[in-house]
């Protein structure tokens, strides 16, 4: 038996090596940096481009795949939320926070921001990539209950070209400029 838990310990030992560990650690911190927790992914896919070039593409894939799984998980929390308080309105039909918090959402930018969405729809979620506004975006979008695959599928080209165009500029055309 010690000698299975110390072959497991061993080989626990070589997945979480580096350079192994690099692509899982991307993977994870780029989900994680997709919810509405303040991280921010792009140091770790730009260490580990820069430690190793080869793997430029696997990283900025990894990356796009966990961002975008992140950005799932704050849109079905949108949907979840309006499920919630639909549920809540159904059963507290006169409850007058209910008109308070009718008369709190309103107002001209959130009209204009809400037509806006409208009118885009998923093409929104190109968007969000964009630091501050995209995460709370994605749960916007399950809010509105815009359609998932179209959504998920904007997510990710948004987050592949930031990626893409980020740590391409930072590895090979800013140094080029004496800028980095």
């Amino acid at each position: 038996m010690e000698a299975w838990t110390h072959d497991a310990v061993l080989w626990l030992l070589q997945v979480l090596a580096l350079p192994e560990i690099g692509l899982s650690a991307i993977f994870i911190i780029s989900l994680v940096s997709a919810t509405l927790l303040p991280l921010g992914s792009e140091p770790a896919v730009l260490a580990y481009v820069t430690l190793a070039p080869t793997m430029f593409w696997a990283a900025i894939v990894v990356a796009t795949i966990g961002n975008t799984l992140g950005g799932a998980i704050s849109y079905w929390m949108g949907l979840g939320a309006v499920k919630t308080y639909e549920t809540w309105r159904e059963k507290h039909p006169h409850d007058d926070k209910q008109s308070h918090y009718a008369q709190k959402t309103g107002g001209r930018w959130h009209q204009q921001i809400s037509q806006w969405l409208q009118k885009l729809g998923p093409k929104a979620l190109l968007f969000s990539w964009l630091p501050i506004v995209g995460d709370p975006l994605c749960a916007i979008a399950g809010w509105m209950r815009m359609p998932l695959l179209p959504s998920l599928i904007y997510m990710a080209i948004g987050k592949l070209l930031r990626y893409t165009i980020m740590t391409a500029a930072i590895i090979w055309i800013l140094p080029h400029l004496g800028w980095a």
